[in-house]
């Protein structure tokens, strides 16, 4: 291992101030005034991942052919200094790459350890590593991508396992202090400290980001450790930071436990996740969309399509639905939905509040599995309805072009089968209202208002209507060729 080379303190320092100038501010006196029991208490709990995995080795990773030079060639002596100081790397072929993360006991009866599935992903050999410096061989029960959680399991027998518990992660509050213990940079157990910097952060690394945020130092080598409360209890599992450099800079985030506890009871469990499904498409509720739909509010999750064959493919949940409620907990923003349905019982019958053209629905469903619908959506499906087109001629609207939705259209723009009505957007002007939102030609408007339309006349027909009634914004349905729904507002009153 390279020599660690240790910055000192600059040499110019500021000037001394006398000690009766110093006010022990308050929030210091009620900081732990050492965490050295907690550590030693908790510390033979956490154990160091070690990973192993053969790969092929690249065309890189071959010696380098000294090239042929002619007799006499001025570059000769500085090709036999380079070439016969290359390190001899051997003949190319398989290889094998280790890579080090962190873990920690959460069952010492059954030996189960929980760390990232980052940490053991596509690995051929898993150790873990006690703070004695004892090795024992880990099974990978399961691991789920989406979450970024892996459940190991070693003998309990192999050497004595010392657990530690799960605490409440909703209970953390802004500002407490916490304590992450791990593997940084492969050194063995480091403990850091810090405080809670932000709860409930999105960092778009999966679909069910609700991280929390700590300026305790987290490095590489870390992922997979836990983040304990001043209990001793893990409120998170240590995964990922933002570091321009590769070393903390004070932002690191952990799994919270609420969410990890769920997906780890599967793992063990089936050695695979059955999370609840809607079987919905969504998107967000703009303050354009709020307005079109007489919300008073932005908030929610807009339902842009139904899934067909999913479970509520039956009609329950219509496309322009706006989902502010699952099972009596609020839907603030649409990416609180797909975590909150995700984490509820296949099979279980819930409560759904939807605004439905202005007014306020409960209805019930009865949630599918997640698993069941991803293998749905890959194989796909034809709709076998049909639905022939008005014959209307084209009207010109916010710089769309609009004509109907006939087999000359469909050939001109390879619209699918699975659009079944509607009107298309043959053209649209650069720099209007349309193009602003990402209308193309070739899309189709298959509702306006949440009515669904056939031909151009009826959507002229609609803005009438929402003018009549002072409406600013026009809530439009569009399908792209594919069938894919998205919805968009188009300014009217200017």
């Amino acid at each position: 291992m390279a020599a660690l080379s240790v910055a000192t303190i600059a040499a110019t320092a500021p000037a001394l101030v006398p000690q009766a100038s110093f006010v022990t501010p308050a929030y210091a006196q009620n900081g732990p005034v050492s965490l050295a029991d907690l550590s030693e208490r908790l510390i033979d709990s956490v154990v160091n991942i070690s990973t192993s995995q053969t790969v092929e080795s690249s065309p890189g990773d071959r010696n380098v052919p000294r090239p042929q030079l002619p007799d006499g060639s001025p570059f000769q002596e500085f090709f036999d200094e380079f070439f016969n100081n290359q390190p001899n790397r051997g003949p190319s072929g398989p290889r094998k790459v280790q890579s080090l993360g962190s873990g920690f006991v959460l069952d010492a009866e059954e030996g189960i350890i929980i760390t990232n599935n980052h940490v053991i992903a596509d690995a051929d050999e898993v150790v873990a590593n006690f703070n004695d410096g004892s090795r024992v061989d880990a099974e990978i029960i399961g691991r789920d991508p989406k979450t970024d959680i892996a459940v190991l399991k070693v003998d309990p027998k192999a050497h004595p396992l010392k657990a530690v518990s799960f605490g409440d992660s909703d209970a953390m509050r802004v500002g407490d202090w916490v304590l992450a213990i791990g593997n940084p940079f492969g050194l063995g157990g480091t403990v850091t400290t810090g405080i809670v910097s932000a709860i409930g952060r999105d960092i778009q690394s999966g679909p069910y980001d609700n991280f929390i945020q700590t300026d305790a130092a987290i490095n590489r080598g870390n992922s997979g450790g836990p983040l304990f409360n001043m209990d001793g209890e893990v409120i998170g599992i240590n995964t990922a930071i933002i570091s321009p450099s590769g070393g903390s800079i004070g932002i690191g985030f952990s799994i919270p436990s609420e969410l990890a506890m769920n997906v780890i009871d599967q793992l063990r469990e089936f050695g695979e996740t059955r999370r609840g499904w809607l079987g919905v498409r969504i998107q967000p509720v703009t303050d354009d969309i709020a307005e079109s739909l007489a919300m008073d509010e932005a908030k929610g999750a807009l339902v842009a399509g139904v899934i067909e064959g999913g479970p509520v493919d039956d009609g329950t949940i219509q496309p322009g639905d706006v989902i502010v409620a699952f099972d009596g907990k609020e839907i603030d923003e649409m990416r609180d939905l797909p975590r909150i349905v995700a984490e509820s019982p296949v099979g279980k019958a819930v409560d759904v509040d939807v605004i439905r053209k202005g007014k306020k629905e409960t209805l019930k469903v009865t949630l599918g599995r997640l698993e069941d619908g991803e293998k749905l959506a890959s194989a796909g499906g034809d709709s076998d309805e049909s639905e022939s087109a008005e014959e209307s001629s084209s009207v010109e609207l916010f710089g769309m072009t609009l004509s109907a939705l006939d087999d000359a259209a469909r050939e001109t723009f390879e619209i699918g089968d699975d659009v079944t009505g509607g009107v298309v957007i043959t053209n649209v002007e650069d720099g209007s209202a349309a193009a602003s939102k990402g209308v193309s030609a070739g899309q189709v408007i298959v509702e306006i208002a949440q009515e669904a339309v056939k031909s151009p006349e009826d959507i002229s027909a609609a803005i009438d209507n929402l003018k009549d009634e002072d409406r600013k914004n026009a809530l439009l349905m569009i399908a792209d060729k594919d069938g894919n729904l998205r919805f968009v507002t188009i300014r009217i009153d200017g």
